[in-house]
Parts: C-alpha cells; structure tokens; sequence
C-alpha cells in the first residue's frame, strides 16, 4: 500500500511540474566576475541557469566592465601602474569591417575608420547635426548600408574608451587601424551638467578631459552601436 501510495504521488509531481519546466528558458552566460574558484556544480550554475520567461526573465550580462588605463609604468606604490586595474585588452581588441568602419570588440561600439571624415573641425551644433543627418553608406567611404540617423556623436565615456593611457601623440596604442588620426581635441555629445554651453572634449594628444564652448571648432570621430 505505502509503495502504490509513493507511485501515485510521484506520478502527481512530476506532471505537476512538467508544465513549469515547459516554461523554462535558459539563459547562457558565465556571470562570474569576482573570478573566485567556485567548483564546476556553482561554475555550471553560472553558465547555464533557468529563468521563466514570462515572470522572471533573464538578466542583462552583469556589472559594466572598466577598461584598463594600460599605465604601465607606477610612480608611486598604489598608484595605477602599481596594480593595472581593468579589463584588458587583446591583441584582437579592433577590427577593420572593410566597409569603412572599425568594431571595438571590448566596447561593441562601430567607430568610423576615417577619424577626420569633415577635413576639419567642427562647432559643437554642426557636430551633432552633421553626424546624425549626414553620415551614412556612401558618406566619407561607407559602404556599410547604414542610413542617416545610424551614427551619432559619441558621449564623454565613449570617446574616452579610445584612449591609451601609456601612449601620447596620439593617445591610442592601435591607432593605426583607424585612418587621420588627429592629435588634438574632439568632441563629445556631453554637455556640461553646470554650464549649458559648453560641452567635454578629449584631448587626443594626452588622453585627457577639458570643457570647451560649444562655439569653438573641434574634431569629429562618428559612432554607432553598443548598449
């Protein structure tokens, strides 16, 4: 009688849960970013764990990395060539499309290839319209079948995710992959959260981060993509 009892109830949970299970949709990912030894069971965990669709669905890919500076040489015990905080980068971290553009595999984001694509610099308004209406296939040797309104101006942390911090003039390692590099300012889409007239720039020649009008002239870098 206690075995026939076990049957049924067996029988009960598992059609049960058979709807439940149906439900199921499996994210993949490896979410283990303190890098901790966890065993394979908790690493499997990570890598490969349940979610329902419907009421609990699955997580964005974890806490936004932080590139590393690349500061190689420390001034100073503690300081960031002391410890080289970051992610790193590989020797693969660009990648020439062929069509005019440049994917930056740590970022995502799709750089133009021509750095100087307006043979100039621009004001900050000219800046932001010129890349949002102008740049598209056939623009400045695209041919990557994008249309106006694809590519933007990058933001302050976008523009600075180009630089190097271990390199100057310019302030990039691989700068070669891209072309007219300029060693001096571009602009960034950021305004200036004080003052509303005047926008960040980033100083390609240092890597480093100043305010300017948005009535002065500056170089231009279009991107698109990322998150």
């Amino acid at each position: 009688m206690f075995q026939k009892l076990s049957l049924v109830l067996a029988c009960l949970l598992l059609f049960s849960v058979t709807p439940v299970m149906a439900q199921i949709d499996w994210c993949e990912g490896n979410f283990d970013y303190d890098k901790d030894q966890d065993g394979t069971d908790a690493f499997k965990f990570k890598s490969d764990f349940g979610r329902n669709a419907a009421n609990n669905p699955c997580p964005p890919d974890g806490p936004a990395p932080v590139e590393r500076t690349w500061q190689s040489t420390s001034y100073a015990v503690g300081d960031d060539g002391y410890y080289q905080k970051g992610v790193e980068w590989s020797i693969y971290r660009y990648t020439d499309n062929g069509n005019g553009t440049v994917t930056d595999n740590l970022t995502g984001l799709i750089w133009m290839k021509d750095a100087n694509c307006f043979g100039g610099r621009q004001t900050w308004n000219d800046a932001v319209s010129l890349v949002l209406n102008n740049v598209a296939n056939g623009y400045c040797g695209l041919t990557d079948g994008s249309s106006p309104g694809d590519w933007r101006l990058p933001n302050i942390k976008e523009m600075l995710s180009l630089v190097d911090y271990n390199a100057h003039n310019p302030a990039m390692w691989w700068w070669d992959f891209f072309n007219n590099v300029q060693s001096n300012y571009y602009w960034s889409s950021t305004t200036n959260a004080d003052v509303a007239n005047v926008a960040w720039v980033v100083s390609m020649e240092a890597g480093y981060v100043v305010i300017n009008s948005k009535t002065d002239p500056n170089y231009v870098w279009p991107v698109r993509g990322g998150h």
